[in-house]
């Protein structure tokens, strides 16, 4: 796929290559509507995303739809109380003639061309493994073998285990905080989706269903360039600027807008978080939804369409109010929008 140098000719250029990724995934992922689109914007985001939903959604067949239309290389791994970090780097095992031999393991067996790695049941591995996998993240390297290995198109999906409790260690705040988002995926609402997956043979062999996913509309060794442009050729104005200020005041201090939620009190359940990070990341994302939105400027509905998923995860609740944690910041950020009038 040729670039120019033009970011108004990119973007032009590949605004109907985006749309067609969401197309092809759309085919073998259905209902999943929204959460397509959520991860198109985390893909030219060149962001990382954390998936919640139960077992059996679709999340891995998502994930490797998306390594299909994007061209670039799959691998995956299983969270396990006795995994090391050594393990993602690695494979020591008997070869056929009785001797030792290493392989590569998942990180490094597609070398550079590595553009999607799904990290499964993250919070059952042991912290050690996560700061392997946030170096990663944050510099898309890792060293083994006394070099480094470099991964210059990686993009990490985790999911976590939230039904059972033993033997799982939580990401802490820092860690989550280097994901872009965290995505919601849920079952289909629609009866016709969910009868399809079923009872149509079609969807019980991922392998085949996968073939239908054109491969390539993507590519991986582009995307940092589209994505630069992307940030440079989609403008804020002042109002926006103003309206991103108030709605990240009005998450940190929510009582002064006069937010009022049932059981709670508004002057200690926000201990932190929403963060100059996080709130650089709402802006990338924001732009990267307008732009496919077809526009070239950021408007209030950019905002509100990423929010919940890029800060939510980035507000920290008082320890008191942990186990409700998500419906209250829900309600938070429902009631901030609700307070905090847009340009």
């Amino acid at each position: 796929m040729h670039l120019v140098r033009d970011p108004d000719s990119v973007l032009a250029d590949w605004h109907a290559h985006a749309l067609r990724f969401e197309r092809e995934i759309g085919k073998v992922v259905l209902g999943q509507e929204r959460v397509i689109r959520l991860l198109t914007i985390a893909t030219f985001a060149r962001g990382h995303v954390l998936l919640e939903g139960d077992v059996g959604v679709g999340k891995t067949t998502l994930l490797r739809a998306m390594a299909r239309a994007i061209g670039g290389a799959f691998e995956r791994i299983e969270g396990t109380i006795d995994l090391m970090p050594g393990d993602l780097v690695y494979h020591a095992h008997l070869g056929e003639d009785g001797k030792p031999r290493i392989d590569p393991g998942p990180l490094l067996r597609q070398g550079e061309d590595l553009s999607i790695f799904f990290f499964n049941e993250i919070n059952r591995a042991r912290p050690q493994v996560h700061s392997l996998l946030l170096r990663l993240m944050a510099e898309r390297s890792v060293s083994a073998f006394n070099r480094e290995y470099r991964f210059p198109h990686v993009q990490v999906f985790a999911d976590r285990n939230r039904v059972e409790r033993e033997e799982t260690f939580e990401l802490p705040a820092a860690a989550r905080d280097r994901f872009l988002m965290e995505v919601q995926v849920a079952m289909p609402e629609a009866e016709e989706a969910r009868r399809a997956l079923v009872f149509d043979p079609r969807f019980h062999d991922v392998d085949a269903l996968l073939m239908d996913v054109e491969s390539g509309v993507l590519d991986p060794q582009a995307l940092g360039t589209v994505a630069r442009a992307i940030q440079i050729g989609v403008r804020t104005s002042p109002a926006l600027e103003a309206y991103t200020l108030a709605l990240w005041e009005g998450v940190r201090h929510p009582g002064a807008l006069g937010l009022t939620i049932e059981g709670v009190s508004m002057d200690r359940v926000v201990q932190g978080g929403a963060s100059p990070r996080g709130m650089s990341y709402l802006i990338r994302a924001a732009r990267v939804r307008a732009w496919l939105e077809g526009r070239d400027m950021v408007v209030p509905e950019d905002l509100r369409a990423v929010f919940p998923e890029v800060m939510a995860h980035r507000i920290f609740t008082d320890p008191v109010y942990e186990m409700r944690r998500e419906p209250i910041v829900a309600a938070l950020i429902a009631g901030v929008f609700e307070r905090v009038p847009a340009p």
